[in-house]
């Protein structure tokens, strides 16, 4: 049976028949299997060797390649053409960790303990390639196909069993006892290679439809910005008479709008605390915004960190008023919110701040940060090679449009309402693949723990 059209409304269930009979797997978490299915520890169908080789490279130890962590995080399978990093390694290392077409690759450490025990299967013999340090490599026995293991490994009921054992606090770690100790249903190897050979199909299928979805996220927001970059620069009035402003970057304007350094349009530009902002952070008190608190056009208050009344007074240069744009400087250097009234008199560490101003609204101000027209400005003024970041003088010479006020709130409306729908239509194809991702899981899993028999889909 083939997936279902609408394979986000419906379960692997419905798609495809079960097994002829079941036993009682022993394994609660489990439950039954198929008649024929063993429940095995991972000891018993696979080698298992946590990996002790750093990304550091030692005079006079052999050069190899490694793969690290984001190699086996990133993919699902780990072949050469894969960037990896240069290396050295002992004699001992590079045949203990050297990867094998089959080989499975586990992560074994992460500050998450959802990340732990995160497979990808190696498809092809890569020599000079080890194993590198944060992984635990597995190498199945005869009677085991790596592919197959490593979608279980990625499976809910196996993969919980890892996370569940993996020891921390800040930070998780998966201890060798606790991996080769963990239990697996297992098919006769001919069934193994059928079930993963379907995984194989079907998740492609899955996965082009995943990258259609986000193809058409990535036109909808490109549509959007245009809208906003024409609106700011243009004006709704397609019949106004136009000027060149002599800047590059915005084009003609209306004849009536005024083009200016927004530091002649601001009442202030300034930044947050940039000096030592830890020391003042204490349990509760005063909400301090910092990057993280800053999405495009509103405020996260999730992981929001406080300062005390004391430190707020200390640092009013940067405590915010409702009607300020905040501007991330750092990372995502642009990214810009406006402050409400709910956050008025908090304060904020390292971005920048335009004060109201009678000039501009807010919003006006909101948009125009957000046009392709600013956004060429801040990109050629960026400095980093790494990240991109701005400062107070950068931003205070962004030449910026200043129509009249009564026309900026009709600008205004217009973008609310027009960014809006297409808002709704991003978190509708969003919540698409997200539905999408959770039936590729329940996918793999129901195939590798025999909920759904596919071997004559095969």
């Amino acid at each position: 049976m083939m997936m279902a059209k609408n394979s986000t409304a419906t379960t692997p269930q419905s798609n495809w028949k079960p097994y002829p009979s079941y036993k009682d797997s022993g394994a609660e978490w489990l439950g039954k299997i198929p008649a024929h299915w063993e429940v095995r520890r991972l000891k018993n169908i696979a080698s298992v060797e946590l990996s002790n080789v750093d990304k550091k490279s030692v005079e006079g130890q052999d050069s190899v390649r490694l793969c690290n962590y984001v190699d086996v995080y990133n993919n699902e399978r780990i072949t050469a053409d894969l960037d990896f990093m240069a290396a050295t390694a002992t004699p001992e290392q590079a045949r203990r960790f050297a990867l094998r077409n089959g080989d499975v690759l586990i992560t074994k450490d992460s500050e998450s303990w959802t990340d732990i025990a995160v497979p990808a299967v190696v498809s092809e013999d890569l020599p000079g390639v080890i194993c590198g340090y944060h992984l635990a490599h597995v190498r199945p026995y005869k009677q085991c196909n790596g592919a197959f293991l490593s979608r279980a490994f990625a499976a809910i009921g196996p993969r919980d069993q890892f996370q569940v054992a993996a020891n921390g606090i800040t930070r998780f770690g998966l201890g060798s006892d606790a991996i080769r100790t963990g239990l697996f249903p297992i098919p006769p190897r001919n069934e193994q290679s059928l079930i993963a050979a379907f995984l194989d199909r079907e998740t492609q299928k899955i996965d082009a439809l995943m990258a259609k979805k986000e193809r058409l996220i990535e036109l909808l927001q490109e549509k959007r910005v245009a809208l906003i970059t024409r609106a700011v620069t243009k004006g709704l009035d397609p019949t106004v008479p136009m000027k060149d402003p002599g800047v590059e970057w915005l084009g003609q304007i209306p004849v009536h709008w005024e083009v200016k350094r927004l530091k002649f349009l601001a009442s202030e530009i300034t930044v947050g605390i940039v000096v030592t902002p830890a020391k003042y952070y204490v349990d509760s008190g005063i909400p301090c915004l910092r990057s993280l608190n800053i999405a495009s056009g509103h405020i996260v208050s999730e992981d929001m960190m406080y300062i005390s009344e004391e430190s707020n007074r200390l640092h009013k240069k940067s405590r915010l008023r409702a009607g300020d744009v905040i501007i991330v400087r750092t990372g995502l250097a642009g990214t810009a919110a406006i402050v409400t009234e709910e956050f008025d008199g908090s304060n904020c560490v390292d971005l920048l701040i335009i004060r109201k101003s009678k000039r501009l609204v807010p919003q006006f101000l909101y948009y125009f940060i957000n046009s392709d027209a600013a956004a060429g400005q801040v990109q050629a003024h960026s400095v980093g090679a790494i990240q991109a970041h701005y400062n107070t003088a950068t931003l205070g010479d962004l030449m910026a449009l200043a129509p009249p006020l009564k026309e900026q709130e009709r600008i205004v409306a217009f973008l609310n309402a027009e960014t809006a729908k297409l808002d709704d239509l991003i978190a509708k194809v969003l919540e698409g693949i997200e539905k999408l991702k959770e039936y590729r899981t329940a996918l793999i899993s129901t195939a590798v723990t025999g909920k759904i028999d596919v071997r004559e889909a095969v």
